[in-house]
Formats: structure tokens, C-alpha cells, sequence
């Protein structure tokens, strides 16, 4: 409806409503109005947008990158902002002067400790795929980082039968030297990697992704069916993304619901600018899809286990995300994930599950058995045994919600347990994290308290002074800063420990499992089973917007 050429309830034009009424002559009449109520509409030239208000709807990609710019200081020169803020409001207000409070006008000066890192293997072959003992080595990676460069996978997956499709513009993407530079590099670093495809690049139209995997995943069976020896389906699909939004979404929901076939998408612009060192990222990711592991920690775990360093333990991550702003209809979505060996914990599987909208997650247990059991039983046929032991890893949870928690998850813990096994009730240790915290950790001036950015250390633990006095928690910063933003710790609550860790080494785990996220090479910020639950929950909301699989899922 074109609102200015309208009439007003009294059947004025509203242009020359304006000229009367308010001696205004709208000069921008083709403009959209602004929809300030039921039935009322402003003229956009005569408002203005008030500074400072909160935007509540989904930020795009530009405007994410530009708000992360935005935030991004050094350590020193947000340290520098918080003490200016101190000092200006104390001098501002005197509200707290007559409650008889007082501010600080200094930081709170704490003591802190350094973990050591790990100790990391990785091969010295490249020959044999699965490596026999003798060919690894091992590194200590001081400052949280570390290079693939001139090391190998651990256990290099297989990819025998594969295919790759451009789905963008084939003039400006040359994907034959794409497949070869991934085939190559995936080889080098020890994945067993079929050099030719099962068949012949395929070129396929964005708006007709659906009819061309179809096809795809056809036509590889047919010829796969023909060959000795070879497995029944595609092991892995390279795919060259178009220029179009929502096909990654599409493209996966596709790929791991219905085809049930490893993905690998690229984007164009990444394609054309791949450094080495990300070819070889590239290469860890796809190792671990289709099987393989990049590296392992040299007994690390099962040290910091109390007790017994060969009773099998099982480390879930759980976490629960929810819809976009404003979107009313789609459910919250659960995520449950396991470790599937011991005593590496390199290995993961998940199960997803659609629920009403809450942090609790509803299908721990089930009459089937639930995430957890399911879970357990999976962790027992891979291992050979049933986890002696229990942790798990707790996101998305505030401090308000810690004793439901407790109760009601811990209440469907143990029925899972039962449901597996009567009367098998191994101790479990509960560990709520929150990464979203309000506190900063600053290092003290001396270079080697702090890293190249600026921030404290990797493996920097605080558990006195800014923890409760009588819970169970710590502060944990496990990862290397980025240069030009502050880091922040990860604080982790322990709600119940019935494997009675001491804190040295619940700590020492924690900070040990975060050397093997197989995304990268580096320590991230929070432990890789919580990691590994939020994307999956992520990816899950991928299958439920395209309409997709049915409530519960499991994925590996």
C-alpha cells in the first residue's frame, strides 16, 4: 500500500494532512514509513534514531565481523578502560556512600598458577597408514600452538571411494587443482587417500542441490557396486559452495539425513586462497570425519584419573541451544556427546534430540534408554568395556539453574545407568561450564607472565580469592590469547564429584582435553566434549528449519 497517496481516518490526504495540521511539506514521499503502532505510520525524514538502544533481531555475517572489530582491545588497554570507569563512577556517584559501600579504585591482585601443557604424540610415517609402534614421537606444545609441519597423523583415516561437485561458478573455480592439492596434502600427512575419484568432477546448478546429490549419490553406488573390494557408498563428498545463501544448511541436512554420506564444503573465496598451513587444517578436519586421529595425548588423561589409571572412564559434554531472536516456532535443540575409546578420548559421538524450549535436557533417560544410555552402551561395545567412571561436562547452564540441574539430571543419569545394567551405578563427576562469564584475568607486567598478545599465560588456573569459599570451582584460561583482544577464562563449577578428584588434577584434565579439539592446532577455551555438543546442536538446527529428520538423531 502506498501510505502517503492514503487517506487519513477522516478521509484527508495524508501528505496534505501534514501540510495543514503541522505546517510540514513532506519532501521524501516515495520513501517506505516507518510502523510505529496498529494503523500508524510515521514519515521516515521526520524521526530520528534514539543512540544506544538494544537491537534485538540476528546480527549477518558483515555485521557480526564488524561488532567483533568493535570489541576486540588489548589486555593493557582494557585493563586501562576498566580502572577509568572505576575511578569516574566512584567520583559520580554517592548513592553507595549512603548504603556505607565503597569501590575499589585497584584490581584485585590474585595468585595464580601455570599449568603444564601435555604431552603430545604424533607419527613419524607417512608410509603405513595405521602406525606400528616405534613410529611416533612426541612434543610438548609450550604457548598453546603447534604446526603439523613435518609431523603426521597418529592414525590416518582411509578414503577409497569419493567424489567432488562445484556447485559455483566452474569459469572462476578451478576444481581439478583443487582435488589434486587436497589429495596430496591429505596423503603427506598419512591419510590413505584413493588419488582418483569414483567418478569425474561434477558441475551442478545452486538452485537444483537436491536433484544433483541425488544423482550424485546414485550414480557412485552403481559404479561402486561394480567393484571388488570397494565399500558400498561415497566416504566422502568435496563440495565447492555456490554463492547462495542458505545452501550450507541445505547441503548438510541432505548430506547427513538422507544420504548419510561425510561432507566437506568450501566456500569459493576460500578455495582460491589456501595457504599451506590451511590445506593442512583441511586435512585434519577430514582425517577425523572419516575415522581417522590427528594426535593423542602421552598418558595425560589417564593420570590425572584418581585412583586407578585403567579403569575405563567416559567423558560426556551436554549442552542445549535454542532459537535465533524472534523466532517463535522452531525448538530448543539437546546435544549429548561421549567419547567412544579410552584411554586416547580423541573420539566422539553424538545424540540430538528436539525439545521444548529450557535449559533442562528432557531425554537424558528415556524408556529406550535415553542419550546417556544409549551412549554408554555404544562407549561399551567400542572399548570393550562399560566406563568404570563418569564426567561429564555440563554448558548452557547459569548459576540459578545449577540445583535442578543437579537434581534432575543427575535423577536421569542414573536411570540410564540402570537401564543399562541393574545395579550398575558408576561414581559420576558433574562440572557446569561457563564461558560467558564477567571476569577478566590480567598479568602482571612482567613479560614472562603473559603471552605474545598480552594475555595470561596458557594453562593459567585461579581457584582462591575470586572463587566461593566453599564450592568447588576454578578459573581456567586454556588457550593461547589472539592478538588485539583480551581473553577470558573459563570458570568451571563443580556440582558433584563422587570420583573425588583433588583439584590439581580435575584441573590438570581439564586443561589436558584441551589440547585435543581436532578442529586445530591449538588449545581452545573450553573442553572440546562441550565443544563438540554445541556443534552438534548447531548443525541439528540445520535439519529441524529445513523441515527435517525426526526428533531424536545420532551421529558419530
Amino acid at each position: 500500500m502506498d501510505i502517503w497517496s492514503s487517506r487519513s481516518n477522516n478521509g484527508q490526504d495524508i501528505v496534505k494532512f501534514y501540510q495543514d495540521r503541522h505546517h510540514i511539506h513532506l519532501q521524501n514521499t516515495s520513501l517506505p514509513a516507518l510502523e510505529a503502532g496498529r494503523n500508524t505510520y510515521l514519515p521516515m525524514e521526520l524521526c530520528t534514531i534514539v543512540d544506544g538502544q538494544r537491537y534485538t533481531q540476528p546480527l549477518n555475517g558483515r555485521q557480526l565481523n564488524a561488532l567483533g572489530k568493535a570489541y576486540a582491545q588489548y589486555p593493557d588497554e582494557r585493563e586501562k578502560g576498566i580502572r577509568q570507569i572505576i575511578c569516574k563512577y566512584d567520583q559520580e556517584c554517592s548513592v553507595i556512600e549512603e548504603f556505607g559501600m565503597s569501590v575499589a579504585k585497584e584490581l584485585v591482585s590474585i595468585k595464580a598458577r601455570v599449568l603444564p601443557p601435555p604431552t603430545v604424540r604424533w607419527s613419524t610415517s607417512v608410509i603405513k597408514y595405521r602406525v606400528a609402534e616405534g613410529l611416533y614421537s612426541t612434543f610438548s606444545p609450550n604457548g598453546g600452538r603447534w604446526t603439523m609441519q613435518k609431523r603426521n597423523m597418529v592414525d590416518g583415516g582411509r578414503v577409497h571411494a569419493w567424489m567432488c561437485v562445484n556447485l559455483s561458478d566452474p569459469l572462476k573455480i578451478d576444481a581439478n587443482g583443487i582435488c589434486e592439492d587436497l589429495v596430496r596434502v591429505c596423503r603427506s600427512k598419512g591419510m590413505d587417500f584413493n588419488r582418483s575419484p569414483v567418478l569425474p568432477i561434477r558441475h551442478g546448478e545452486a538452485n537444483q542441490i537436491e536433484r544433483v546429490l541425488a544423482d550424485i549419490d546414485k550414480d557412485s553406488r552403481a559404479v561402486l557396486a561394480k567393484t571388488k573390494g570397494s565399500p558400498k557408498a561415497l566416504q566422502l563428498l568435496v563440495i565447492i559452495l555456490p554463492d547462495l545463501p542458505g545452501s550450507y544448511g541445505k547441503i548438510k541436512r541432505i548430506c547427513d539425513t538422507e544420504l548419510g554420506i561425510v561432507s566437506q564444503c568450501w566456500r569459493p573465496e576460500q578455495a582460491k586462497a589456501m595457504g599451506k598451513s590451511q590445506w593442512e587444517n583441511l586435512a585434519l578436519q577430514i582425517n577425523v570425519k572419516v575415522g581417522g586421529t590427528n594426535i593423542v595425548l602421552s598418558e595425560a588423561i589417564q593420570r590425572t584419573i584418581p585412583f586407578s589409571v585403567d579403569e575405563a572412564t567416559i567423558i560426556f559434554g551436554a549442552d542445549v541451544t535454542h532459537p535465533k531472536p524472534g523466532n517463535t516456532t522452531n525448538p530448543a535443540i539437546a546435544a549429548v556427546v561421549a567419547s567412544m575409546d579410552w584411554p586416547e578420548v580423541t573420539k566422539y559421538r553424538a545424540r540430538l534430540s528436539t525439545q521444548p524450549r529450557g535449559e533442562i535436557i528432557k531425554d537424558l533417560y528415556t524408556s529406550t534408554g535415553g542419550m546417556i544410555g544409549e551412549l554408554i552402551r555404544d562407549f561399551a561395545s567400542s572399548t570393550g568395556n562399560e566406563p568404570r567412571r563418569i564426567i561429564l561436562y555440563r554448558d548452557g547452564v547459569s548459576e540459578g539453574q545449577f540445583s535442578e540441574v543437579l537434581d534432575r539430571e543427575m535423577t536421569a543419569i542414573r536411570q540410564a545407568c540402570h537401564w543399562v545394567r541393574p545395579n550398575y551405578h558408576p561414581p559420576v563427576t558433574l562440572i557446569v561450564v561457563q564461558k560467558r562469564n564477567h571476569t577478566l584475568l590480567f598479568p602482571n607486567k612482567k613479560k614472562d607472565e603473559m603471552d605474545a598478545s598480552g594475555n595470561v599465560l596458557p594453562g593459567t588456573v585461579v581457584d582462591t580469592t575470586i572463587c566461593h569459599p566453599t564450592e568447588f570451582d576454578f578459573y581456567l584460561k586454556s588457550h593461547t590469547g589472539i592478538k588485539g583482544s583480551t581473553s577470558r577464562a573459563t570458570h568451571y563449577h563443580v556440582l558433584l564429584d563422587e570420583n573425588d578428584f583433588a583439584a590439581d588434577q580435575l584441573q590438570t584434565l581439564t586443561n589436558n582435553l584441551c589440547y585435543t579439539h581436532a578442529r586445530c592446532t591449538s588449545t581452545v577455551s573450553k573442553v572440546p566434549p562441550v565443544y563438540h555438543a554445541h556443534l552438534a546442536a548447531f548443525r541439528a538446527r540445520y535439519y529441524t528449519e529445513e523441515g527435517g529428520p525426526p526428533q531424536r538423531i545420532n551421529r558419530t
